[in-house]
């Protein structure tokens, strides 16, 4: 370029560099809230408790003042807002999905633009949800009712219909899975809570969900709406999982908070490790369930997320 000097050329690759060392370097924050008396009871525990642990954990993710003002860096009033539970065998709370709508209407979503969805009408009545249409209230809705799309979504290893209320209905989604172990993924959190939103998740098990978890979750609808997760670690469980297995949950009281799936399953699949260690257990890479499709959700052809230690920043709170 005309009129470029060498001295223009050094700034502009040290500005690059830095840019480049700035992008390796940046980190993701994971908030865990706890309260040791928040699962006293699954399911039944105080709403007022679980309340302060969210609004713990949403201040310090997002740095406000208030929970309110963290609300509203993740939805704007007018948006759908799609809550993802898992009502799969150890469900998400209902409690806490509770605690989570009161939160969106505070920040000015209206009620009839809350919807709470998963992938069976049968599983959201199985968790104890009560199934709803009536467009200005909550609503409650199951893949079945709601139908996938005819058209296959696809990327890499994963080709699936998505469902219609993730690709039509809602414009913003959160992420409401459960920290507990899978008996053939090795965990299950984030990242594979999305399997609730394909019509044909019996395909993607095999090699440990590697790479099929991340490829589901790279799916544009899947990629592109989710903006928070927030785990539900009231009642957690380290064996036997995804059924509920009394003998092997354990109340760890408390919500692990993130943007990146990657950070948050990295974070909650070490914490059900140190209780496996705690119960003279083998480690999932010992039991040959180590969930290697958190690793695969982090690489160069996904960048979903870290899960590199050096680059999670855990704050406890």
């Amino acid at each position: 370029m005309a009129g470029t000097t060498r001295r223009d050329l050094l700034r502009a690759c040290a500005a690059g560099a830095l840019a480049a060392h700035a992008a390796e370097t940046e980190r993701s924050r994971v908030v865990i809230a706890r309260d040791p008396l928040l699962g006293a009871r699954r399911n039944s525990v105080e709403s007022g408790r679980v309340l302060q642990v969210l609004d713990r954990a949403m201040q310090s993710l997002y740095g406000t003042d208030t929970a309110r003002e963290a609300w509203k860096n993740v939805v704007k009033p007018g948006q759908v807002v799609g809550l993802k539970i898992n009502g799969l065998g150890t469900s998400t709370s209902i409690t806490l999905v509770a605690a989570v709508c009161e939160r969106l209407r505070g920040a000015g979503i209206a009620e009839k633009d809350i919807v709470v969805w998963d992938r069976s009408t049968f599983d959201l009545e199985h968790a104890g949800f009560r199934i709803g249409s009536r467009r200005d209230r909550i609503r409650l809705i199951g893949n079945e009712d709601a139908g996938y799309e005819n058209e296959l979504a696809i990327h890499g290893s994963a080709a699936s219909r998505l469902s219609q209320t993730l690709t039509r209905t809602c414009d913003a989604i959160i992420n409401l899975p459960v920290l507990k172990d899978h008996g053939i993924v090795g965990v299950t959190m984030a990242l594979k809570n999305f399997f609730g939103a394909i019509h044909n998740p019996n395909k993607y098990h095999g090699n440990l969900g590697d790479p099929y978890i991340a490829d589901v979750y790279m799916l544009p609808p899947i990629r592109q709406k989710t903006r928070l997760a927030i785990c539900d670690a009231i009642v957690a469980q380290y064996e036997g999982g995804p059924s509920y297995m009394p003998q092997w949950s354990w109340p760890y009281n408390g919500l692990i908070v993130s943007r990146d799936p990657v950070a948050l399953d990295f974070t909650g699949w070490q914490i059900i490790e140190r209780k496996r260690a705690e119960r003279g257990m083998k480690s999932l890479r010992e039991d040959r369930r180590e969930p290697t499709y958190i690793a695969r959700a982090a690489d160069a052809q996904h960048r979903l997320g870290t899960n590199d230690p050096r680059r999670i920043e855990l704050v406890e709170t």
